[in-house]
């Protein structure tokens, strides 16, 4: 013989409420996600552009101008500081890293100059 089911008391299907301090921390989490997914694209965006013109610049002051790299970094715009350059001598070609975010180079071609990698042929 079957024992039969109690009701549940209405206590138990209240949903549980969060405290003040959750409900804050989750509101500004979501507030913190909207800003990063809003502004994302255009500092990425931003990010590349620093990158390019750094790389650009670069190649051009190291093999068409022929000075080295650590010098090349003076005829950078201010706010540049962020930009890490590297060289790959056998190949002509400069790569610029922005804060680990994005990285371009730029290719020296005879006759052509430096071209940015992405933009070549």
């Amino acid at each position: 013989m079957a024992t039969p089911r109690r009701p549940i008391p209405a206590a138990t299907l209240q949903p549980r409420r969060l405290s003040r301090g959750k409900r804050t921390a989750a509101v500004l989490l979501l507030v913190l996600a909207a800003m990063v997914a809003w502004y994302a694209r255009p500092l990425l965006a931003t990010a590349r552009t620093g990158a390019a013109y750094g790389a650009r610049v670069a190649c051009s002051c190291r093999f068409v101008a022929g000075r080295p790299l650590g010098d090349c970094r003076k005829d950078f715009e201010p706010g540049m500081g962020l930009v890490t350059l590297s060289a790959d001598e056998a190949s002509r070609r400069v790569t610029a890293r922005f804060a680990l975010l994005v990285r371009e180079s730029a290719t020296y071609r005879e006759g052509w100059g430096c071209q940015l990698d992405r933009w070549a042929d």
